[in-house]
């Protein structure tokens, strides 16, 4: 009896080990859980990403109307033109300061490439970034991530460093000599030539007590595209004010400063338009009307 009664406690510990025992590889089918490194991956993948964004040293500070845009864009080849994951625009205040993007995870692409793109615009003047901000990849941060700006040339920057450099090849260059007398003024010039093109004219205008101007007009295929003038009371005077004007190769004004002592106003349209209407004239006069 005794051994009967042992033989039907075995068989019942028998079957419940067996129900408790997990499913074999043949059981597990569409409606089984998912892989456990699938939802380990899925849970890795943040909802933000954050840092802070500097300028570099010696970079001037935006003024109070730039803008700053950012964006987290994947910038894999297959993505191309594809929508930001996240984006943000604002008044771009003062450097250096925190960001923060928030974004769905679920669209993230785990293979994808993605980078933060920081766009500040002031005026005329834009911001880059040298170094990239990737993230979300492997071995790249998400939080404390360093964005650096710089600031780029302006176009009329880019204009004024061109028309300095050209100033600096004028000893490289043929020159002649005019002058001209006039009631009440006396003019004369120094007319740069290269290559058979003129490319420089520096004339000095003595007006007498109505006081002096030095004049510098760089060309470019007979047009000019530079002007630096200086007014002054006498010819040894210091400048009282100076005028800038350049343009780029589409025509627009782009340059145009007018500084007195170490204050620089915008220079208004009329006045370069009548610059350029000084370069003009002494080109004709200073080549016998032939402007080249």
């Amino acid at each position: 009896m005794r051994k009967t009664v042992l033989s039907l406690m075995s068989l019942a510990a028998l079957a419940l080990s067996a129900c408790s025992a997990p499913n074999s590889p043949q059981q597990t089918g569409a409606g089984a859980p998912a892989p456990a490194d699938t939802v380990g991956m899925a849970s890795k993948i943040p909802n933000e990403v954050s840092g802070t964004i500097s300028l570099r040293a010696g970079t001037p500070q935006p003024s109070a109307t730039a803008t700053l845009v950012l964006n987290l864009v994947d910038v894999s080849s297959t993505a191309v033109g594809s929508a930001p994951l996240a984006s943000k625009t604002s008044p771009a205040g003062t450097f250096p300061q925190p960001f923060q993007l928030t974004f769905n995870p679920a669209e993230v692409k785990p293979n994808d490439l993605y980078v933060i793109q920081a766009i500040l615009t002031d005026g005329d003047r834009h911001y880059s970034m040298p170094i990239q901000a990737p993230v979300l990849a492997k071995g790249s941060k998400n939080d404390g991530v360093a964005i650096e700006l710089v600031a780029e040339q302006t176009p009329g920057e880019k204009v004024l460093a061109d028309f300095t450099a050209e100033q600096k090849q004028l000893g490289g260059m043929k020159v002649s000599h005019g002058t001209k007398l006039e009631k009440d003024v006396s003019r004369g010039w120094q007319l740069f030539r290269e290559a058979g093109q003129v490319k420089f004219i520096r004339e000095l205008v003595d007006y007498g007590a109505k006081g002096f101007s030095s004049t510098d007009y760089a060309y470019k295929d007979g047009k000019p595209w530079a002007i630096v003038q200086q007014t002054k009371p006498s010819r040894d005077g210091k400048p009282s004010a100076i005028d800038r004007a350049g343009w780029s190769d589409d025509g627009s004004l782009v340059l145009k400063q007018h500084q007195v002592g170490d204050d620089v106003q915008p220079l208004d349209a009329d006045t370069a338009a009548t610059l350029k209407k000084q370069a003009m004239e002494i080109l004709s006069l200073a080549t016998g009307g032939k402007n080249k």
